[in-house]
């Protein structure tokens, strides 16, 4: 919990404090004095710290009272002072120290005391291991720059104290405003999480800053962070986050396919997903969406590029749409009483290139007809200088039309040294400056793709729940046998094709009486068959099955062979994973062979809406298989996307299934069904 003392103290201690400003005690101390805060200011050292506006003590029993306390001594000596701080009704700490469980054992044992000290004291801890706090009240942190507070500036979280630095120092010289500062570090007590809760529980749509920015190193409540960044979205804030620590190696990779591809990665990008948070790679990419979002607020995706630079605009272009993004080409007729406004040479084709000579005056007749034009939403205007002739009226101009019309209008002014003055006084009033075009398209099409919020409480499908709960309860650890994972998946509604086990050869008259040739021969045992050349296809009579079933059971580890009918069709791919405390991870794709090669595949939490999972298939590159190619009939979208919706109930209703891949489907016009299944159970006990 987010306690008061935090947000507004009324006092502040300093342990550790110094009249050396290279030293953390001493440079938080010129933060608090230069960002005024109003109440005193207490330092505590052996060593006297003689600096005005703050009040020295030796010793922290000198102390009468202090609402917040910054710490910043060694890690074995925090304990103690923490005790003492807490008899002396200290409520809130933030503990710029290092030595704790990012160190050693030791340390994170440490760690652990100090946050069991501050939970008993219904305290707030901010770190330790963090450079701190900035807000309105105070300026609580050892570092710079303290960018100038702007209520409705963007807030900031962060696991690394240095990464927050360096955010704020790449945002500012766009002209990105800033809020509320958080820097977490080890996360102890306060995280992501409890610093959105308090977001969200104390937003005021009037006064509270709408732009969220996070970079995170862990996520320790997925639903707690889910839960309120959804709150927040549906308030009205938008949110952008990296999250960093995310390539670990692929250890689950020869229990299934849904195992390799599933990554820790793929699990944060569905969290993201779910409530409408813009996933970035980098520190440029996070500044860019964040200044988008800082501008008014792009409707459709239909952008007119002005510039006087030609290579920006064909950079600009390819940037915006490689990334889904649209620059359509304007009609002829439409832009003939434009062009007479322009000089000789000019293009209006879109982009719209109005040449170096080009004028203050008609970048405005340029910017009023994109406004009044339908097949634009939005613009990007591009001027830079070759350091000729001054460019303030065309940046005034800009700045004037970005006030009074209705569509947005993202600036990219690139000459930061032939006009940077010019730069500066634009970034005065108010602006944000997009410097690198292609991180700006980049941004568009993230930010315009992430609109939607899906989380929800989705409408399950019907199925048999007792079955499937009889099912799983009778199950022991480990996979499935396939005639254990046909009868699941029949009992949750999802079609499989016919299919006969056997274990002897004689077996093989049993399933001509079920199955018609040509078959399929599939080994079981195996994790990857067609790596062991366990899967023989087009058996058309009995004599090559007993040969195939006489072949495939010499291979390691063969059990025993899955016979099946065999369909033809194109290969699709669903599955589902459990990642500890993000629950289900449902990936669907392009299957067989081409899964883990082409790596077209989406993602989503469990359990989805259908809405959700039709927006699954839609992002896939492939997609265009469902509506038919190159005179081909398409597939059964409806169809692939119940089978989505069944997996992510499946999982749901028994979160015993750790893995469940169907690879492939075969898909037609027709037909779906799941031709091989492995579906891996893990419960606490055995049963």
């Amino acid at each position: 919990m987010i306690r008061p003392q935090l947000i507004s103290p009324k006092s502040i201690v300093v342990i550790g404090a110094s009249e050396n400003t290279s030293k953390p005690g001493g440079k938080v101390l010129q933060n608090l004095i230069k960002g005024k805060f109003k109440g005193p200011i207490y330092a505590v050292n052996n060593k006297v710290v003689n600096i005005k506006g703050v009040i020295y003590l030796s010793d922290v029993a000198e102390l009468k009272e202090a609402d917040l306390a910054i710490i910043a001594i060694p890690a074995g000596q925090c304990i103690d002072l923490v005790k003492q701080l807490i008899s002396k009704g200290t409520k809130a700490f933030i503990i710029f120290s290092a030595g704790f469980s990012e160190a050693n054992e030791s340390g994170k044992n440490l760690e652990k005391e100090l946050v069991d000290i501050i939970q008993k004291a219904n305290a707030t801890l901010i770190g330790p291991n963090c450079v701190g706090v900035i807000n309105e009240c105070y300026k609580g942190v050892f570092t710079t720059p303290v960018p100038h507070y702007d209520k409705f500036g963007c807030e900031l979280i962060s696991s690394s104290g240095a990464t927050a630095v360096f955010i704020m120092e790449s945002a500012m010289p766009t002209g990105l405003r800033f809020s509320n500062i958080y820097s977490i570090g080890n996360a102890a007590q306060t995280g992501v999480e409890e610093i959105l809760e308090y977001m969200d529980l104390t937003f005021d749509p009037e006064n509270s800053s709408k732009v969220k920015l996070l970079y995170l190193e862990h996520i320790k409540n997925p639903f707690k962070f889910l839960k309120h960044a959804t709150s927040l979205r549906n308030k009205g804030c938008r949110i952008a986050a990296i999250k960093s620590g995310y390539s670990e190696a692929g250890g689950r990779a020869a229990s299934s396919h849904t195992g390799a591809l599933a990554t820790s990665d793929i699990a944060i990008r569905a969290l993201f997903k779910k409530c409408g948070i813009v996933y970035c790679s980098s520190r440029n990419e996070l500044i860019a969406v964040a200044s988008v979002f800082q501008s008014k607020k792009l409707e459709g995706k239909n952008i007119a590029i002005i510039t006087h630079a030609g290579g920006s605009a064909v950079m600009l272009t390819d940037s915006l749409t490689t990334n889904g993004m649209q620059v359509p080409q304007f009609n002829a007729d439409d832009t003939q009483e434009l062009l007479g406004k322009l000089n000789p040479g000019s293009s209006v084709a879109n982009p719209i290139d109005f040449l170096a000579t080009g004028t203050a005056r008609q970048l405005g007749e340029i910017i009023d007809f994109c406004e009044n034009y339908n097949a634009v939403d939005g613009m990007v205007v591009v001027f830079g200088s070759p350091g000729l002739f001054n460019v303030k009226d065309v940046y005034e101009v800009l700045d004037n039309k970005m006030s009074t019309c209705r569509k947005p209008i993202f600036p990219v002014l690139p000459s930061l040294i032939n006009a940077e003055k010019e730069i500066k006084q634009f970034l005065s009033k108010g602006r944000v400056n997009f410097p690198d075009e292609i991180n700006l398209g980049k941004a568009l099409a993230r930010t315009y793709r992430t609109e939607n919020i899906f989380f929800e409480k989705p409408l399950l499908p019907t199925m048999d729940i007792v079955a499937i709960r009889a099912i799983i309860n009778a199950a022991s650890n480990g996979f499935l046998k396939p005639q254990g994972c046909k009868e699941l998946l029949d009992a949750a509604g999802i079609n499989i094709a016919q299919q006969y086990e056997i274990t002897e050869i004689e077996s093989i008259k049993e399933a001509k009486k079920t199955l018609d040739f040509p078959w399929v021969m599939k080994v079981t045992g195996p994790v990857h068959k067609t790596e062991v050349g366990g899967v023989v296809l087009n058996i058309i009579n009995e004599k090559k099955a007993q040969d195939v079933f006489l072949q495939l059971m010499k291979i390691p580890d063969a059990k025993a062979v899955l016979v099946q009918e065999m369909l033809s069709g194109t290969e699709l791919y669903c599955g589902a994973v459990k990642q500890g405390n993000f629950g289900h991870v449902v990936l669907c794709g392009l299957g067989g062979i081409f899964l883990e090669l082409l790596n077209d595949t989406s993602s989503a939490l469990a359990p989805m809406s259908q809405t959700e999972v039709d927006y699954m298939i839609e992002s896939l590159k492939g997609y265009l298989l469902f509506e038919g190619y190159r005179n081909k009939k398409g597939l059964d979208k409806q169809k692939f996307a119940d089978i989505i919706l069944r997996v992510g109930a499946l999982v749901h209703i028994a979160p015993e299934i750790v893995e469940i891949d169907l690879n492939p489907i075969i898909a037609n016009d027709k037909h779906l069904s799941a031709v091989d299944v492995r579906i891996r159970i893990e419960k606490l006990t055995e049963s």
